[in-house]
């Protein structure tokens, strides 16, 4: 997933696509586990997207706060 494509977000999109991300990493985990998954790389690519989205939602939130004082 692209930074252009997180900012084009809304905050409540953000935390669905978090959930199902976090959702898609344990598969992919579990997945691993029980045998080798054809591309391993997959999981690393999705805890780095989970990482993006979570750092734009800390951003915002930010924003918003700042903002309130």
């Amino acid at each position: 997933m692209k930074n252009s494509e997180i900012l084009e977000l809304s905050t409540e999109q953000l935390t669905a696509r978090i959930n199902e991300e976090k959702n898609n990493l344990t598969k992919l985990k579990f997945a691993h586990a029980v045998s080798a998954i054809e591309n391993p790389t997959r999981i690393t690519k999705v805890r780095k997207d989970i990482a993006r989205l979570n750092t734009e939602l800390t951003k915002r939130n930010a924003t918003v706060a700042s903002e309130k004082e």
